[in-house]
């Protein structure tokens, strides 16, 4: 199958064959790269193979900015989550960190030039009052404070509204499961959360195994509607599957996994596009064992023109009526498979109402001599 590769892509791919390109080149190689998050990520794989010396000024600069602000947010991460962990050291319950946190707090090389908006942990469903109540102790408030976003977070969402610290700004997600409770894969949480795994050094804190932080990687790509960061997190995916593969025992865990926890359709495409679009290395006989996930070939064909043009830079040399098809087609699965019918219609029936009310007032406000 033909893929087409943008040149963020090439880039991360081939950074040796950077040393070819022209002004003009490198102007669209940064601006692709800073609309897919991964210009930190392309900055940090050209210092360590020594090339990024060797990048002309102009970019170079914008590459060498990148990465330390990518560096000022790790150290950032790694401040919130102490005080995540000192807010929780009370609360009877293991603070397992998901993503991105846990990504830099185990020093994977999934972390290295990467950027985050917040801290993402799950706790047991019967703790999230105790959890909230620690949080708000020490400083964190809650959002969404409109009775219905609170119900609907509440009632449906595998999390709890996100909440913001009151003086460094900071947000924090509180899951208690990794798909909501309403979606139509069903998740097994009690096998996920009985299977973390101690970090090294740190008292009370908590990441998945191996083989549950691939899935639940996988999990949040394929199931996510917005793929502002769809790229980056692909990219991800193929990062862990590089590293935890380095280990036999990973390949031969990875889909027995899957089916237990009951995921083994978000395996299949995150080995599938992985393969496709990145060419990450995977044994065989485990993209044959993964294939107890593979969809219906017409499904399949539709995923994969919807997957091949989603998931590129949201840049305008990468923006086409069919990549806007694409990713809004899957903008609208990821709510089908989110909620049943009568759910999904009456919540998107209230957005599209608060929306108009939204627009209403803001032109009121605009223009106050209208209003008599």
């Amino acid at each position: 199958m033909r893929v087409e590769r943008d040149l963020i892509v090439k880039a991360l791919l081939a950074p040796e064959t950077l040393q070819h390109l022209s002004m003009l080149e490198w102007d669209l190689l940064i601006r692709q790269g800073r609309c897919a998050n991964l210009l930190a990520r392309l900055a940090h794989q050209l210092a360590q193979e020594n090339l990024l010396d060797s990048v002309p000024q102009a970019p170079r600069q914008h590459l060498t900015s990148a990465l330390q602000m990518a560096r000022r947010q790790d150290i950032a991460l790694r401040w919130e989550v102490e005080c995540i962990r000192a807010a929780l050291i009370d609360a009877e319950v293991n603070t397992v960190l998901l993503k991105g946190a846990a990504y830099v707090m185990a020093e994977l090389a999934a972390a290295n030039g990467r950027t985050f908006s917040d801290v993402d942990i799950i706790v047991p469903k019967n703790k999230l009052g105790h959890v909230e109540s620690q949080l708000m102790i020490y400083g964190w408030q809650g959002s969404h404070h409109d009775t219905y976003d609170q119900r609907y977070y509440r009632r449906w969402m595998h999390e709890i509204p996100p909440m913001r610290h009151v003086k460094r700004g900071a947000t924090i997600d509180v899951h208690h499961t990794i798909l909501p409770e309403t979606a139509r894969l069903k998740i097994d949480t009690a096998a996920l959360m009985s299977a973390v795994i101690a970090l090294p050094g740190h008292e009370n804190l908590y990441i998945l195994q191996p083989t549950d932080m691939l899935l639940h990687s996988a999990t949040h790509l394929f199931h996510e509607g917005n793929f502002e960061k769809g790229l980056r997190d692909l990219f991800d995916l193929d990062s862990l599957l590089k590293q935890f593969g380095a280990t036999q025992s990973f390949w031969e865990q990875l889909v027995p996994r899957a089916v237990t926890l009951g995921l083994t359709r978000p395996l299949y495409y995150a080995l599938r596009y992985t393969t496709l679009m990145l060419d990450t290395p995977i044994p065989i006989h485990v993209i044959e064992a993964a294939k107890i996930g593979k969809p219906s070939g017409a499904i399949l064909v539709l995923m994969d023109a919807c997957y091949l043009r989603a998931l590129r830079p949201m840049h305008a040399s990468s923006r086409s009526f069919a990549s806007w098809a694409a990713r809004f087609a899957l903008y609208v699965r990821s709510h089908w498979i989110r909620m049943p019918f009568h759910l999904l219609s009456y919540h998107l029936g209230r957005k599209a109402l608060m929306s108009l009310k939204t627009k209403n007032d803001e032109e009121e406000q605009a223009n106050p001599g209208l209003k008599i």
